[in-house]
């Protein structure tokens, strides 16, 4: 909050009581509380929600005589941002917005300090057109900051030149403080303010390519000289906890750094290729994930067969999709669901991804014997009620899921196939007896992930073709009438869903940014979600394909993944493209 002058203070209060946004006697009161805590009058007003924050730093522009601008909803271009220090623009709340005849526009909480003003204006060396802000507009600019990762160019340089003098002395040393391990942190908090899911360094003939995993998508990022690489390489591995000297084998590793005020775990697999060792990191942010069901786009019929199915006392949770498609996370989220006090869960788990208060989490280690087979066997004597088990990799753990889940255990594991329908199939390949599935098995989840649109985006109007496909694929889900649409979007879990049978329907598309390429944001999650009722278990017994079980359970009301898709896409979260994208090889 700005300081104000006593004569701004007067003025201010005038006017918001003039405006109507303040009543008289709520200010009395507001006053007599700020005369007795101590606490400035209108940062009491703000926290009470008294006055809109926004509302209330426009009315102190207005009375302080200088220019307002609403930052809430803007982006800035990364070469703009450049121009001012992302820790000079924290010290003084002050961010810059754009470049007006040689002056640059800065937005700052306190646009009447005089001092800082001037200090900004030395430090860029050009004059200044300043406005004022409101506190969250400007940490809504400053999180828009990203890590310089020019300074990694410097810091490979540096490597190279004391590369040349170690050869000299053959003397070799990697320390805390050297370019190397600043090239990295730098690499690493790029990853972690990009929200990406992986970091790729990847060895070239002549150079080290890294990439980023950005919504689900890799993008270059950078390309480092080829001989920084053995450094770089040796420094994860002493983070890791890996055998520095060992290039001949597949190495897996963990540690976790602190990142932007962030705890972020990371797993390393480092592999060798033809020319070098390929680095793979995953990143875990422990803050960034709320394991709320209905967050992950979970929704109508698909969200009550799901809880009705960890409702049981007894039976299998099982989810499906590729690498990367949330699996994991959906086994947290149903864990988070269910989870209290008079219930003990035990996981087993190939690593530990999220750390979970009230659950008793087990990391599965192969070298010393304790395997997803042997470790449940172990479970079962710790009179669990639910239990998770990463991943069904093989027919021993398979077999002995099932016998947990006959012997009053609710059973939560992943198998990898492509549809919901594929996961009974699977089970069959891996030895277990067919009535044995139709039994115990009781909901299946089949999942991948979109790239969500931005917020800033823009309506069009769906061409011929994406037309027909909209109706091939949902339009017998879509609401008949006007009078239908209240009741099939609450059924089907969807907002406002439009009516069939149009000659187009309305879509959005986000627009290109620094902070949203291709106008993209985040991900989302599209299910099917099977109820294995008693006519699903009479196919599974008489050796059904996965296709005949899907066009049953779609019969009986199941939504398939490109439905859902679609039915997101017409309610503005995705687009059809993307769904596309990631259900080509659904039904």
């Amino acid at each position: 909050m700005a300081l104000l002058t006593e004569d701004t203070h007067t003025k201010l209060l005038a006017l918001l009581i003039n405006e109507g946004l303040v009543a008289p006697e709520v200010l009395e009161g507001v006053q007599a509380e700020a005369a007795k805590t101590g606490k400035p009058l209108f940062s009491l007003m703000s926290e009470k929600n008294i006055v809109d924050d926004e509302l209330l730093t426009h009315a102190i522009a207005q009375v302080s005589g200088v220019p307002y601008v609403n930052l809430s909803n803007t982006i800035i271009d990364q070469n703009i941002l450049g121009l001012l220090p992302e820790d000079v623009a924290e010290r003084f709340m002050a961010v810059p917005l754009a470049e007006v005849q040689n002056r640059l526009a800065v937005a700052m909480i306190d646009a009447n300090n005089v001092q800082a003003v001037d200090y900004l204006a030395n430090r860029i060396q050009r004059p200044l057109k300043v406005f004022m802000a409101s506190e969250s507009g400007v940490r809504h600019v400053l999180d828009q900051y990203k890590t310089d990762l020019s300074s990694v160019d410097q810091a490979a340089q540096a490597s190279q030149d004391e590369a040349r003098a170690e050869e000299a002395s053959e003397v070799k040393t990697i320390v805390q403080d050297s370019p190397i391990s600043q090239a990295l942190s730098k690499i690493l908090e790029y990853a972690v303010k990009s929200h990406a899911s992986d970091v790729h360094v990847e060895p070239l003939e002549n150079a080290l390519k890294i990439r980023c995993r950005i919504d689900g998508v890799l993008r270059e990022i950078m390309q480092l000289p080829k001989s920084i690489e053995p450094a770089l390489v040796s420094r994860v591995k002493i983070l890791s906890n890996l055998k520095i000297d060992e290039h001949r084998i597949p190495q897996d590793g963990q540690f976790t750094v602190k990142i932007a005020d962030k705890e972020v775990d990371l797993r390393i697999a480092i592999s060798p290729v033809v020319w070098g060792e390929q680095i793979v990191i995953r990143l875990l942010d422990k803050s960034g994930n709320s394991f709320d069901i209905e967050d992950m786009g979970y929704a109508g019929r698909a969200l009550r067969v799901i809880r009705r199915g960890v409702k049981r006392p007894n039976g299998m949770v099982l989810t499906s999709g590729p690498t990367g498609s949330g699996k994991s996370t959906s086994l947290y989220a149903l864990i988070k669901e269910i989870k209290n006090d008079t219930v003990n869960i035990v996981t087993l788990e190939d690593p530990v991804e999220y750390k979970m208060n009230g659950v008793n989490q087990i990391q599965v280690n192969n070298e010393v014997g304790l395997t997803f087979a042997s470790g449940l066997r172990s479970i079962l004597r710790q009179d669990p009620d639910v239990v998770m088990v990463g991943e069904i990799r093989d027919a021993e753990t398979a077999n002995l899921a099932v016998q947990a889940a006959l012997t009053g255990h609710l059973v939560f594991s992943t198998l990898h196939t492509n549809s919901a329908a594929g996961v009974l199939p699977r089970l069959l390949d891996m030895k277990v007896e067919p009535f044995l599935i139709a039994s115990t098995v009781n909901t299946i989840i089949g999942q991948r992930l979109v790239r969500r649109v931005a917020e800033r985006r823009e309506t069009y109007q769906s061409t011929p073709i994406e037309t027909q496909n909209i109706l091939a694929t949902v339009g017998h889900l879509l609401p008949k009438t006007k009078e239908d649409v209240a009741r099939v979007s609450a059924d089907l879990g969807y907002k406002d869903l439009p009516l069939a049978g149009q000659k187009a329907y309305t879509l959005v598309r986000g627009i290109d940014t620094p902070q949203s390429p291709r106008g993209y944001s985040g991900r989302a999650g599209l299910y099917e979600v099977m109820d294995v009722n008693s006519d699903i278990q009479k196919m599974i017994v008489n050796h059904a394909t996965s296709s005949e079980i899907q066009r049953l359970a779609v019969s009986q009301g199941m939504i398939t993944m490109r439905q859902d898709g679609y039915l997101k896409a017409l309610s503005g979260l995705t687009t059809l493209e993307e769904v596309n994208r990631v259900t080509s090889d659904t039904a």
